[in-house]
């Protein structure tokens, strides 16, 4: 991470008590790929931009979080106001694992990753999360099929190693468990539904879309 972006993200880091929320989004036009065959390209980027300002203003309304930062290669939609954290996109694991570093540095230690495509998120459920992780150190909302990660709170000034991908679930408990902390699992409706597939969009049905939220 550059020494401009560094100085940048000290400016900007909000200083009072709380969590600060890192949200991972990849490049707009490489997100659900999967989806390609129900939605045309430009369909998918617009859920994607609505589904990240729906977890930004989840975010916003949690009574736990103090700072919002993205994690992404690029700013697109995001507000001017949001910090982004450069992610090249090769290896998110390895993105988070250095924001880690840089809010621990700064004096942040209580942390909470959450994907960008989390529709139905609501700020008590963000809430929730954080609450869980002050009793052990560690809070995980694992997705719908028990198997992956769809958010995390880290409540340690130790670093971690992120373990998204494959079998997160277990892998992330394996690695709480290493460091010393106590997980906790949460699950809660708006944690556990992620858009992954085709089936996933008969869920959206009816659903309001906010506007994106303007730079």
């Amino acid at each position: 991470m550059s020494d401009p972006v560094l100085r940048d993200l000290t400016r900007r880091l909000d200083q009072r008590p709380g969590a600060c929320v890192l949200i991972a989004v990849k490049d707009r036009l490489r997100c659900k790929v999967r989806l390609s065959h129900a939605l045309p390209a430009s369909a998918r980027l617009e859920l994607v931009r609505s589904m990240l300002t729906a977890v930004v203003l989840a975010a916003r309304g949690a009574q736990t979080v103090r700072q919002i930062i993205v994690v992404s290669p690029e700013r697109d939609s995001v507000p001017a106001e949001i910090p982004v954290l450069a992610d090249s996109g090769e290896c998110l694991n390895a993105a988070l694992t250095q924001a880690h570093r840089v809010l621990r540095d700064f004096g942040c230690r209580e942390l909470v990753i959450l994907p960008a495509d989390l529709p139905k998120i609501t700020g008590g459920e963000i809430d929730s999360l954080v609450c869980a992780g002050r009793i052990g150190g560690f809070a995980i909302a694992p997705d719908a099929a028990e198997v992956g990660t769809n958010a995390l709170c880290l409540v340690s000034s130790h670093s971690f190693r992120f373990q998204f991908g494959p079998d997160s679930k277990r892998l992330h408990l394996r690695e709480a468990e290493r460091a010393g902390l106590v997980p906790q699992v949460v699950r809660l409706p708006g944690l556990e539904f992620d858009v992954d597939s085709p089936l996933d969009l008969d869920r959206l049905d009816g659903q309001q879309w906010l506007p994106r939220l303007q730079a």
